[in-house]
């Protein structure tokens, strides 16, 4: 399937890649059909990023990496762009983390970094029989700001698209 003007198979054919990885996380408010058309690779939007969490990603094009901490949804790197690549209206994406199974507390081990770092409280703990506390992520107060991936200490906390269901983890 190509996406966004890239046929993402090929690319990795090329690359001597087996699989297909998934689409990089594009800064907020980035178009989400067309931004690798619009976008001209300029970097004026990974310059104007306070927080430093943009970086260039493959083909030189704009990507988010939460390990380097949260987006704090500034609009800094939207202003900054001259080109149509932004949608400089609505919310800023429609992503949410998601925690893996080898959680830590999914293994017996007390740990709330997740939670701890979670400026919207979408991330809480229910004790399960036998006194261990499960992560639960609730994706409506979910913002995507993605500060839960670098506060991870084992990093099994990711982002990933939206799709409306609860983390199955």
């Amino acid at each position: 399937m190509i996406r966004d003007g890239i046929d993402p198979a090929r690319r990795a054919l090329l690359r001597g890649r087996s699989r297909v990885e998934p689409a990089p996380l594009r800064p907020p408010w980035a178009r989400r059909d067309g931004f690798t058309d619009a976008c001209t690779r300029c970097g004026l939007c990974i310059g104007a990023c306070p927080d430093g969490l943009l970086v260039r990603g493959d083909g030189g094009f704009p990507r988010i990496d939460f390990t380097l901490g949260e987006c704090t949804f500034c609009r800094a790197c939207v202003d900054a762009c001259p080109e149509p690549a932004f949608d400089r209206s609505g919310t800023p994406w429609d992503i949410v983390a998601a925690i893996g199974p080898k959680c830590l507390a999914r293994q017996g081990v007390v740990c709330r970094s997740c939670r701890d770092a979670c400026p919207a409280a979408a991330i809480s703990f229910t004790l399960e029989p036998g006194g261990i506390a499960i992560p639960n992520l609730d994706p409506r107060a979910c913002t995507g700001c993605g500060a839960c991936v670098s506060a991870c200490p084992v990093d099994v906390v990711s982002m990933r698209r939206n799709d409306g269901a609860a983390d199955a983890g």
